[in-house]
């Protein structure tokens, strides 16, 4: 992150003439929420004096100790490339949510994560690496303006134009994300028709979860003028492919990626196989974090290049991690399960905690799987250890309301505030009639 003093934002708002500045967070669900102040305000946003109704946000407070503040990271001040509808220009900034007394608040996402890396730093660890891939349909929208199911092109992996009619709407996305910084590394076309997918650069845990909420907030923004629609829903249609958002990560002791040993025959050191271990020690029971809507589960079903089961491999993508093959510096684990619906604060957070729990243990890293999951049946896949995940919101509830180090990871306001939320959330679903019911049993029946 750029080091930028109060003094130079100012100076350059003046410059730039910007007239109005969005200080954003975000609520447990992982939408973004922001207080828009005008620039005669920025002496009172930059000393983080700015102050919000917590009691209006989902999962903060209750209603009579409502009063919060906004401190923003100078470090995430940017300015938008686009424009108000008199010209005006509006930049942001990335805030934590303070209390009433001006100490960090428990149930902020972004200060939660903080608290986990700073476990991370007191065991020797000086970095958290995420590279992030996320995925996104485009929509057309209908003549009112709201969004359609009906897809913009009928492109396939790596297609261009004209079969990727969303060509042009992707090229003006990377555009606007590096007019804003964005260290962009490919875009293309993804698996599903109407489906896409845009890589930019990885960097340390909280401006990864920052640079992945801007995008996504990019992404539907430019979108809108293209005349359509970005959804990151996980599995909008049935029969194609759903959206992911593989978590590239690596943890780093100043300079050198501990992920690494030049030693080793396969170039992997035992803090990763040890973290690798962690993580699928308690992935089914953090999975309602990484994948929080009902709709989730509706993407990890065997078939869509989507993991289902709790397995690794250095090359096989069914599998729910994966080594890719770089070395050195680059020595990372994908984790394929996280879709991007998750709030990107919390998803990191437990993958982290349950990493930290395999290096602090020592936990053995089962074999790898080299096979094609999806063509073995349950008792193969039990004969090799290998796991099924939850196989809906609820069962992957149930599976969270076990493991304490998933609630010691999220802390306790946020564990409580997320899972009475999606347990509502489970229980309108459970009640709902669906078409595809109606479909099925309303003539036979």
């Amino acid at each position: 992150m750029e080091s930028l003093t109060r003094e130079k934002i100012i100076s350059i708002a003046k410059e730039e003439n910007v007239r109005f500045i969005r200080l954003q967070f975000s609520d447990i669900l992982g939408t973004i929420k922001n207080v828009e102040v005008p620039f005669s305000q920025i002496d009172k946003a930059l000393d983080g004096q700015m102050m919000f109704d917590g009691s209006s946000i989902e999962g903060f407070t209750r209603i009579q100790e409502s009063d919060m503040y906004l401190v923003p990271d100078l470090s995430t001040w940017t300015i938008f490339p686009w424009t108000t509808s008199r010209g005006d220009k509006v930049a942001r900034l990335i805030c934590d949510v303070y209390k009433i007394d001006h100490t960090p608040f428990e149930g902020d996402p972004r200060t939660n994560l903080k608290m986990v890396l700073k476990e991370m730093e007191e065991m020797g660890y000086t970095s958290f690496n995420l590279g992030p891939e996320p995925e996104f349909f485009l929509f057309k929208l209908d003549e009112r303006g709201k969004p359609t199911t009906e897809l913009n092109d009928q492109g396939g992996y790596f297609d261009l134009a004209p079969t990727d009619s969303g060509e042009n709407c992707r090229r003006d996305i990377v555009i606007e994300l590096e007019d804003m910084g964005f260290d962009i590394e490919a875009s293309h076309h993804e698996v599903a028709e109407g489906q896409h997918e845009i890589d930019f650069k990885y960097a340390n845990a909280v401006e990864a979860c920052d640079n992945i909420q801007t995008f996504k907030l990019v992404v539907k923004t430019v979108a809108r003028k293209h005349n359509l629609h970005a959804t990151f829903m996980p599995k909008p249609l049935f029969g194609i492919n759903g959206n992911g958002m593989h978590f590239n990560v690596s943890l780093f002791k100043g300079k050198e990626n501990a992920f690494f040993d030049e030693s080793a025959e396969d170039g992997l050191s035992e803090d990763m196989k040890y973290f690798m271990a962690g993580v699928l020690k308690h992935v089914r029971n953090f999975t309602a974090v990484t994948n929080p809507l009902v709709n989730s589960y509706k993407r990890l079903v065997p078939g869509y290049e989507a993991p289902s089961y709790v397995a690794w491999s250095k090359r096989n993508r069914s599998p729910l991690m994966r080594i890719p093959s770089s070395r050195g510096l680059s020595t990372r684990v994908e984790v394929r399960s996280v879709d991007p619906s998750a709030n990107p604060y919390l998803a990191l957070a437990v993958i982290l905690k349950a990493g930290l729990d395999g290096i602090k243990n020592k936990l053995s890293l089962q074999d790898p799987i080299d096979l094609n999951l999806y063509e073995l049946n349950r008792e193969e896949r039990l004969e090799r250890g290998v796991e099924d995940l939850p196989s809906t919101l609820y069962n992957a509830l149930k599976a969270m309301r076990d493991d304490k180090l998933v609630k010691e990871a999220l802390g306790d306001h946020i564990y409580k505030a997320f899972y009475e939320h999606k347990m509502v959330e489970w229980d309108q679903y459970r009640a709902n009639v669906s078409d595809w019911e109606l479909e099925q049993y309303l003539d036979q029946y």
